[in-house]
């Protein structure tokens, strides 16, 4: 069995261990050794981040080839009706490459925590939550996805990552399970967990 850390990583919070002086990072919310962050969320992003002691599995996890879904609940600006998020169901072009088909929907305001800071309102200007699953990931592509159809994104919460979600967990919280470690075989070479996530306290 393997080691899985299900965290609810808060807003303004870096997916590594370490940072610069007066950084956040996962330090200050865990003291699990040997654990590393399977895949990345941006820093101004919320929501579940993934870290395990396995490799292999963190490889299964971020690898882009595996096809492991990931589902967003995001906060445009604007309102936008059906037709304006039909691209994003056959692929939109950000930074010359073209996304894949997602799966996105309108969505009611999700019970989730206050955001601090909050978001910025613009009294004449809606907003609207949409619900978006992704097979990839392009640095900072949901926001690019949603700025490309005309609807900027003020806040993005990522709710689920395969068959793992943020269920019972608060910002800041996280949880660990056992799951069935990945069989050696279904790789071509044994995978390290990426030095660039190596854990030393501050």
């Amino acid at each position: 069995m393997s080691q899985l850390v299900l965290f609810n990583k808060p807003f303004n919070t870096l997916c590594q261990f370490t940072g610069e002086p007066g950084d956040s990072t996962l330090a200050d919310y865990m003291d699990i050794p040997k654990v590393y962050p399977a895949g990345r969320l941006d820093k101004d992003s919320e929501g579940l981040l993934l870290l395990t002691d396995d490799g292999q599995l963190q490889h299964q996890i971020a690898n882009p080839k595996k096809k492991m879904a990931k589902t967003y609940w995001v906060q445009v600006e604007g309102a936008p009706n059906e037709k304006d998020l039909e691209p994003l169901r056959h692929g939109v072009e950000i930074q010359k490459y073209t996304t894949k088909p997602a799966k996105v929907k309108i969505i009611k305001e999700p019970n989730v925590w206050r955001r601090d800071p909050p978001v910025r309102e613009r009294k004449n200007v809606p907003d609207t939550w949409l619900e978006l699953t992704l097979k990839e990931g392009k640095n900072r592509q949901v926001r690019r996805m949603t700025a490309a159809i005309g609807f900027p994104t003020l806040r993005l919460i990522r709710a689920q990552i395969g068959p793992w979600g943020l269920e019972g967990l608060a910002p800041g919280e996280y949880k660990v399970i056992d799951v069935e470690a990945p069989k050696a075989s279904a790789f071509k070479s044994p995978h390290k967990p990426s030095k660039r996530f190596s854990k030393s306290r501050k």
